[in-house]
């Protein structure tokens, strides 16, 4: 996905979600980035969706690119105006208008907007996000749970799909995998992404650094896969209390890092809007139940 930059106009302006938000709190949080991760293991798992990507991208040697967009995409929409995010939408939803794929074994040539793939990429975003951070030690009760996937119809929209057909709480997300899993397989496509996340390219300078952090932090982010997904991928599920020990070290860790300093990184999203909207919609997990 791509996405514009942040807008530091429109003072005042609280965007799609605002700082009374479960999304605003969540999105915070640096174990997004694990979560998303988690989601692209996931995501090329949908024959169909994976070999969109794939026919229309570079992803191997723009693999490191895709995911800054997207993330810039999520930053835009949560923390943005609301001009922003629908610029943002608008410039998505154009984009996936003008890109098709090929099934090889078929010749069936489709387009890459079909509404079931839109819904594949989002209910794998949303489950990832949701499932990450909550099992890392990010307090959600159920109901905050589900008041946050409901929150993410207005996200779905952005990129074109019907609110109305999107899962709205954990129950409807749940009986949304019982129905798409007999379409997933873990097809070329997908062993190109999973090679890829296990073993992404860098500078000879940097391989050392690879091995060090990323090829944890991609272990992690598969291991916190379903089951399901683990026996599709033909490997064997880890221990899932050692997989949750796991996810819960890691989120410390990186909670220990000062929100301040992390938020400094580019495009600085978070900071933009606290300069928009004040001091008072920083945001803080403790602020989800209010």
């Amino acid at each position: 996905m791509t996405s514009g930059g942040v807008d530091s106009s429109g003072a005042g302006d609280p965007g799609l979600f605002g700082p009374g938000s479960v999304t605003w709190q969540l999105h915070g949080d640096p174990m997004m980035w694990v979560a998303g991760i988690r989601a692209l293991y996931l995501q090329a798992l949908h024959p169909r969706a994976v070999r969109g990507v794939m026919q229309n991208s570079d992803f191997r040697n723009d693999a490191w690119g895709r995911l800054m967009r997207t993330a810039n995409f999520v930053g835009t929409t949560t923390y943005g105006t609301t001009e922003a995010a629908e610029r943002a939408g608008a410039r998505v939803r154009k984009i996936h208008r003008m890109l098709t794929a090929t099934d090889p074994d078929t010749g069936e040539r489709y387009g890459v907007d079909e509404p079931e793939l839109l819904l594949w990429v989002h209910c794998a975003e949303i489950d990832s996000y949701l499932h990450v951070l909550r099992r890392s030690g990010f307090h959600l009760t159920d109901a905050q749970a589900d008041r946050y996937i409901g929150e993410h119809r207005v996200g779905a929209r952005l990129v074109g799909l019907d609110p109305d057909r999107v899962p709205a709480d954990r129950a409807e997300l749940a009986a949304y995998f019982d129905r798409v899993l007999p379409e997933l397989a873990a097809g070329p496509e997908a062993r190109d992404v999973d090679d890829f996340l296990s073993r992404p390219p860098v500078h000879p300078l940097l391989v050392p650094a690879r091995a060090l952090l990323w090829r944890r932090v991609a272990r992690l982010a598969y291991a916190a896969l379903p089951p399901y997904a683990h026996a599709l991928y033909g490997r064997p599920a880890p221990p899932q209390a050692a997989v949750t020990r796991g996810l819960r070290v890691t989120g410390t860790t990186l909670r220990c890092v000062p929100a301040r300093l992390r938020w400094q990184l580019p495009p600085k999203h978070i900071l933009s809007a606290m300069s928009r909207l004040g001091p008072g919609s920083r945001p803080a997990p403790y602020k989800v139940g209010r």
